[in-house]
């Protein structure tokens, strides 16, 4: 998947939807920069709700949004090299600390390692509190160059 659009976004405002990612678009994610950092919203849906009682998120929503948030820091990352490179997770890890609840979920990468051919990202998601996330993940995302 090639993710120009995004960059061309990114590069273009601060803040906006995520629609030319199609899981990005049924999340409803949005992004939003903050100096080097970037960070991702997902409005809450029903159709995001993967135990019905008592209502929490899916675990999949969750990981997935926590995936964008890691391949939109890297397409930050290297916003001043002049083509992208195609970008594919090759290992994600997901570890879910607390239930999601029914209501908007952010997340936020950071960078560890920013090689020729993988980047190193951890991820949190939360809501509400952000010192009290509901999932963290550590992802390799590979460069081709």
């Amino acid at each position: 998947m090639s993710f120009d659009a995004l960059a061309a976004a990114m590069a273009e405002s601060d803040e906006g939807p995520m629609d030319s990612i199609p899981y990005a678009r049924l999340l409803g994610a949005r992004y939003r920069i903050e100096g080097d950092d970037v960070i991702l919203t997902a409005a809450y849906s029903k159709s995001l709700i993967g135990s019905p009682t008592p209502p929490r998120l899916h675990g999949g929503a969750v990981a997935g949004l926590m995936e964008i948030a890691a391949t939109a820091q890297v397409i930050h990352a290297l916003r001043e090299e002049e083509e992208l490179p195609d970008l594919k997770p090759v290992d994600v890890t997901v570890d879910y600390l607390r239930a999601g609840q029914p209501e908007d979920t952010f997340a936020q990468a950071r960078i560890v390692r920013m090689g020729r051919r993988v980047a190193n990202v951890n991820v949190e998601a939360w809501q509400g509190e952000r010192d009290r996330p509901i999932a963290a993940a550590h992802m390799n995302i590979m460069l081709k160059r």
